[in-house]
């Protein structure tokens, strides 16, 4: 959500961006919020006069009283009686009017940021850079499943039977490979100076209404019936919630966390064969990393959040790329994003495997977390989010990039503490 006070004074602005996102719909909304603050802010300033006059009046009544003046004093308190009504009616419609103003600020898109590369949809995202030679071996990869069946390391039929579609069970060395890859990963964060945290896996539409947009709600979140809470699709969601309603000292921030949480969420539509499997689920596992930070501060950031994704993967022997999401792609209340996306042999393309965003202000304005700056200034912070891995998706690309061709997976070096000594996994079948 934008500053109201930017969109009045550079409407122009808000319109452009809107364009770059191929918004058109939205235009007339700036026009239309401009309006309802005029309106709004008449209210307030009759509102405040009224509330001015009253103080007066009534110290003039107290005056009128101690002369004896009656009829006059009753003439007054009649005037004050009269703007009560008037007043109420003020109120009545400063929050009507303050509630239709937030409804549309909270679907106007957030100003992306300059270097954004302008674009409708994913289809015109750009390649950055590339860290790792992507191999295709000559033999041939099967799907992940089938990887992962040679190791009785997953069972889909019975997570069918259990909860329906979009489910697994994982088990054996697969499974302990899905946990080694989350300890190496909340252990790398540690060591690069983030807090780990473990976060509630359920928060309140309050949390929902400002950490995301509604459109993405409608998509991704499960609510929990006859409760005021929703299941998180990513950790991110709790992590920046944690800090609604704050006022943060400048001197203590950032706040680098890293958060382990389990994800949950309703991937509506129909998927291509390639992300069926594990790698378009309901349930998944993962580990986030955010950044509450100065405004100033933020693009920095969002370079080192990136960096950490690639360097992790890099670790484990994955060659991965990364990609800028254009403007038309942007989620709304994004800056600016960064796609990681990890080697798949078997497809012999890139695949999506991490998602970096800087949300400048948005976040901390829905969720009113500000700054107390040292001079005494309040501003809002900074939020920023990246995937560590989620090993679902980590795995498909781990299991194809370091399968052999007699059927056994190399262990890298770096996760072999995690897998009790293990340099290697052997099929059973």
């Amino acid at each position: 959500m934008i500053d109201i006070k930017f969109l009045r004074e550079n409407p122009e602005i808000v319109k452009e961006n809107i364009r770059k996102k191929f918004q058109e719909s939205k235009l007339e909304l700036v026009d239309e919020v401009i309006s309802l603050d005029a309106d709004s802010r008449a209210a307030k300033q009759e509102a405040d006069d009224i509330r001015s006059d009253r103080n007066k009046i009534s110290k003039e009544i107290g005056t009128l009283m101690a002369q004896g003046k009656k009829e006059e004093a009753e003439a007054l308190k009649a005037k004050v009686a009269a703007n009560a009504e008037r007043l109420a009616e003020l109120e009545t419609r400063e929050t009507e009017l303050a509630e239709k103003i937030r409804k549309i600020m909270l679907t106007i898109p957030n100003i992306i940021d300059p270097s954004v590369p302008i674009g409708k949809d994913d289809s015109e995202n750009v390649e950055v850079q590339r860290y790792g030679d992507p191999i295709v071996p000559d033999f041939e990869i099967p799907y992940h499943t089938e990887i992962m069946e040679r190791f009785n390391g997953i069972d889909m039929d019975a997570a069918g039977r259990v909860a329906g579609n979009g489910f697994y069970y994982l088990m054996g060395d697969v499974a302990r490979l899905h946990s080694a890859v989350l300890a190496y990963a909340r252990d790398f964060m540690i060591d690069r100076g983030f807090t780990y945290c473990i976060p509630p896996f359920m928060i309140r539409s309050a949390v929902v209404d400002g950490v995301m947009s509604f459109v993405e709600m409608d998509s991704m979140m499960y609510k929990i019936e006859g409760e005021d809470l929703y299941l998180i699709g990513t950790s991110e969601h709790s992590m920046i919630g944690k800090f609604i309603d704050q006022m943060l000292d400048e001197k203590n921030l950032p706040y680098a966390m890293t958060s382990y949480s389990p994800c949950f969420r309703k991937e509506k539509g129909a998927h291509g064969i390639e992300e069926r499997g594990v790698y378009r689920i309901h349930q998944f596992e993962k580990q986030e990393m955010i950044i509450v930070c100065k405004p100033e501060d933020s693009a920095t950031w969002f370079d080192k959040l990136w960096q950490n994704t690639v360097d992790l993967f890099r670790s484990m022997d994955v060659p991965v790329r990364t990609i800028e999401c254009c403007s038309g792609d942007l989620a709304d209340l994004k800056v600016k994003s960064y796609d990681v996306e990890a080697w798949s042999p078997r497809q012999q393309k890139y695949f999506e495997v991490g998602s970096c965003s800087n949300l400048g202000d948005a976040q901390a304005r829905r969720l009113r977390i500000r700054i107390k700056g040292e001079d005494g200034s309040k501003y809002f912070a900074h939020t920023l989010n990246n995937t560590v891995v989620a090993p679902p998706r980590m795995l498909i690309a781990f299991l194809e990039n370091n399968l052999r061709a007699d059927g056994s997976v190399a262990i890298p070096e770096i996760l072999r503490p995690y897998m009790g000594g293990k340099t290697e996994l052997i099929p059973i079948r």
